[in-house]
């Protein structure tokens, strides 16, 4: 019996994004079903009941949540084809732990460059640039932050870069002035189909937020 697999998401989602492209480095096919999060479906409620978010992944009828829990669940259970992770412990320790970093410096202080304003808006600003700096600094010279293979941290951090354009429109700032060699990691990232067929275009992104600033009055 072939495998039944729902994508519960959000298309401007970068958790949700980072799904699409492990889904699509594997060849997986599945079913995309966008959710509304200020009208959340019965089945999402009912397959992530703690904590209600996307992205949700039904696998025959079983949900996974958290984007970096499913994308490694896709890798356990797809061994076939792109590995995603790195087979030596150490390593895939290593990846996690850079994965994680995304996760807690990353989407944190670009919120807070989207929802706050002066003193507060410049903190974050620093405090994302200071993150992708240390980020470029891990990746070095590689192509890719596993090597010259397209892996695990490239999935958690590239879904970020559909969030660039918010980011520096709302703070005032360019991260490839910063960062030019992880905006060159970012666009070499894009030329795999994987990537460029599933992440969100950053206009789109963009319009996104701004409607999230005019429903809750963050001008």
């Amino acid at each position: 019996m072939a495998d039944e697999l729902i994508l519960l998401d959000v298309h401007v989602s970068m958790f949700g994004m980072r799904v699409r492209v492990a889904l699509a480095e594997k060849g997986i096919e599945y079913e995309y079903r966008e959710e509304n999060l200020a009208n959340k479906s019965p089945l999402l409620l009912e397959m992530n009941p703690v904590h209600k978010k996307i992205p949700v992944l039904i696998h025959n009828g079983k949900p996974i949540s958290e984007s970096l829990i499913i994308v490694q669940y896709i890798d356990e259970v797809w061994t076939g084809k792109s590995p995603l992770l790195p087979s030596d412990p150490y390593q895939r320790a290593h990846a996690r732990f850079w994965a994680d970093f995304v996760d807690k410096k990353i989407f944190d202080a670009g919120r807070r460059i989207w929802t706050r304003k002066g003193e507060e808006q410049e903190a974050a600003t620093k405090e994302l640039i200071d993150a992708l700096k240390l980020l470029e600094g891990e990746l070095g010279e590689k192509a890719y932050f596993g090597g010259d293979k397209f892996g695990f941290v490239d999935m958690a951090l590239i879904t970020f870069y559909s969030w660039f354009y918010t980011y520096e429109t709302c703070g005032n700032f360019s991260v490839e002035e910063h960062c030019p060699k992880l905006v060159a990691w970012a666009k070499r990232c894009m030329e795999r189909e994987s990537v460029s067929k599933s992440l969100a275009d950053p206009k789109t992104v963009y319009e996104f937020v701004l409607m999230l600033k005019k429903k809750y009055g963050i001008e």
